[in-house]
């Protein structure tokens, strides 16, 4: 049976183009089209449907506003921006992110674009992950600036009770993707700040996304988060984001590693991918990595580790199903055989700073 899917936008040639491109998949059927965020409501209230595409900027009542409501009145859908605004706004799209929305899809400013396969390819993608992903039950937005709070307690008892000197050289290495910016908002809030290790992270964003969601977080946490920079030593206790758009590998140099971006093709559908990041540490002097793979559709990960795991002591951490957004990449990282812990996502970092440990008395 087709999946259900809501269409709101204020345009109706976009609404038009959007369903023509949901009709066109037999797995998918536009079942229902609203123009602004009061129509979308009250459709949402009365009905369900299985995926949701919202604009973000519409009269009435915008993205943001109908994400608020929808958690004001604990109101389930699986909500997928797709809009002109989301790359430079992206400020606002991670706010849609954090109020629940599952991913993003940039509008081609081209009209012309919206008819190649690059657009249609990305939004049947990503569409396909979100009617894929546990359905979310929106909370209250206090709920959510509360639980940032409570990071600050849980981060000082994962740290008191794991604080250690220095040991081997290693790094921590993190993929993730649909669910991903909500998620890693529970791992790095945890994180301390003397962590004995860098920590790098490749998140399925397209270019401008990770330098905001780095920012956004750098201010929320006590460990240092930066969008990591071409050339850049790598040094413990920060945490490098892979710029959207580029691929990160992570070379020898005098003295330690930097990172250096390239520029091949999408792998796995996805640029940065994680399977380059990963295979690029088999060549770094460090002794022992940690992988950690998070929520996100299809397989990236697996191939980068498989190959990392021939040269380097590699210790595996993946999401659970339970805790997954979208349980593909962990899945496909355990059906290989490749996990050494499977824990929930509250546990990741306690998981990572067991592992790598801290310095306190290098603060």
């Amino acid at each position: 049976m087709s999946k259900k899917i809501l269409v709101v936008d204020d345009s109706a040639l976009m609404r038009r183009v959007l369903c023509d491109i949901i009709n066109s998949d037999r797995r998918f059927e536009v079942a229902a089209q609203a123009s602004n965020g009061v129509e979308a409501f009250e459709l949402l209230k009365n009905n369900k449907y299985d995926a949701v595409i919202l604009d973000i900027y519409m009269p009435k009542m915008n993205g943001i506003e109908l994400l608020e409501e929808l958690h004001k009145y604990h109101i389930s859908a699986r909500v997928l921006i797709v809009s002109t605004y989301a790359r430079e706004g992206a400020q606002i799209t991670l706010d849609a992110l954090e109020l629940g929305a599952l991913d993003f899809v940039h509008k081609p400013e081209n009209a012309m674009a919206f008819h190649e396969d690059d657009f249609k390819n990305e939004l049947l993608r990503v569409l396909e992950a979100a009617v894929s992903s546990d359905m979310p039950v929106f909370e209250p937005r206090v709920r959510i600036r509360q639980e940032h709070k409570q990071e600050s307690v849980k981060r000082s008892d994962i740290a008191q009770k794991y604080a250690v000197n220095a040991r081997s050289k290693e790094i921590v290495a993190i993929a993730s993707s649909t669910g991903g910016p909500k998620a890693l908002h529970s791992v790095i809030l945890k994180l301390p700040a003397d962590l004995n290790a860098p920590v790098l992270v490749v998140q399925h964003m397209p270019k401008g996304f990770t330098a905001s969601l780095a920012e956004r977080l750098n201010t929320l946490g006590h460990i240092r988060v930066k969008e990591a920079e071409e050339g850049e030593e790598l040094k413990n206790g920060v945490v490098y984001f892979a710029r959207g758009g580029s691929h990160m590998n992570i070379r020898r140099a005098a003295g330690g590693c930097v990172v250096a971006y390239s520029d091949e093709p999408p792998r796995e559908g996805v640029k940065p991918c994680a399977n380059y990041m990963y295979e690029s540490l088999a060549d770094c002097p460090y002794e022992r990595v940690v992988c950690v793979v998070m929520t996100g559709m299809g397989a990236d990960g697996t191939e980068g580790i498989q190959r990392l795991k021939e040269k380097k002591k590699v210790y595996v951490i993946s999401q659970d199903e339970a805790s997954c957004t979208v349980y593909g990449m962990p899945k496909s990282v355990a059906q290989a055989g490749l996990s050494d812990k499977v824990v929930t996502l509250e546990e990741i970092a306690q998981e990572v700073v067991a592992q790598v440990g801290h310095s306190p008395q290098q603060r």
